[in-house]
């Protein structure tokens, strides 16, 4: 993998000196599902010297209690928009204002009984709704998690969303920490062919997954630091969580879900219909070619 792509622990101190600004671009606190208050991550990216995008699922007060904390850490505002049929979509903002906008107008109406999962919309009427806003359009962890239809590219391979689908977006998420190398590499290889910007982000729902993974400009201030992102003149650097991490992340996000599990199972049972429907769908094609005479 070339430089631009950088499967290592990021050295801030020498990443500042170089005079880089360096943001961990997904990020979830405890207005959504992540465990660390807004406060707390603030101080966090002040002490190791790198800034961050809050990316709360279907939320985004966190980003306004961040801007008006004026903490001195760069906050990009952001926001994990789960979709109705999987994919989780990235959206950057280069003003809270219009990220603020954007969310009482299309997402807050939307939202179901589990606020952290999937809402209302879909992912192609979630980008089109995006393209009233000047904000960045990045595809999360585009091959999904474990056996979920939670990355834009996965659906795509699955027939599920058009090919041409991934073309409306920004930036790809080439490394992401909650995911593992082979899934990142793809990823990145994915934002080379179609020769869209990267992002990297630790999906970070603990205090110490911040700043493992981060994407890295010369940019001093939040447009340009988007610009470079989309112009591909960025670079981005870290490395996935291992198992341990993995498992206390997962223990952490149980603790959330818990008093939203019948809903939460109901949106999971209609995300997986089309998977069933689309799997029958190829067994059945494969029977009539093995009793064709």
């Amino acid at each position: 993998m070339n430089r631009t792509v950088r499967f290592e622990r990021p050295d801030m101190p020498r990443l500042l000196s170089q005079g880089y600004s360096a943001v961990d671009m997904h990020y979830h606190t405890n207005h959504s599902d992540g465990s660390p208050s807004v406060k707390t991550v603030l101080k966090h990216a002040w002490r190791k010297g790198c800034g961050v995008a809050i990316t709360d699922h279907n939320a985004v007060s966190g980003v306004r209690e961040a801007a008006d904390a004026d903490s001195g850490v760069m906050v990009v505002p952001g926001i994990e928009v789960s979709a109705a049929d999987g994919p989780h979509i990235l959206l950057y903002f280069y003003t809270v204002n219009d990220l603020e906008h954007f969310y009482r107008r299309h997402i807050h109406e939307n939202k179901r009984k589990s606020p952290c999962l999937a809402i209302y919309l879909d992912s192609e009427a979630i980008i089109e709704r995006s393209q009233e806003y000047e904000c960045v359009r990045s595809a999360a962890h585009p091959y999904g998690y474990l056996v979920f239809n939670k990355g834009v590219q996965r659906c795509i391979d699955r027939c599920y969303l058009p090919p041409t689908f991934i073309d409306e977006f920004d930036a790809v998420e080439v490394i992401c920490g909650g995911m593992s190398r082979d899934m990142n590499m793809k990823a990145a290889e994915l934002s080379e062919d179609k020769q869209l910007g990267r992002t990297a982000g630790t999906d970070g729902h603990l205090l110490r997954d911040l700043g493992t993974v981060v994407t890295c400009s010369q940019a001093q201030d939040v447009d340009g630091f988007l610009s470079d992102v989309v112009k591909r003149r960025n670079i981005v650097i870290g490395r996935e969580k291992g198992a341990l991490a993995k498992g206390a992340t997962g223990t952490a996000l149980m603790s959330k879900y818990v008093k939203y599990t019948v809903p939460s199972l109901q949106i999971h049972y209609e995300q997986n219909v089309p998977r069933l429907r689309h799997a029958y769908r190829q067994w059945r094609r494969s029977k009539d070619v093995r009793e064709q005479p």
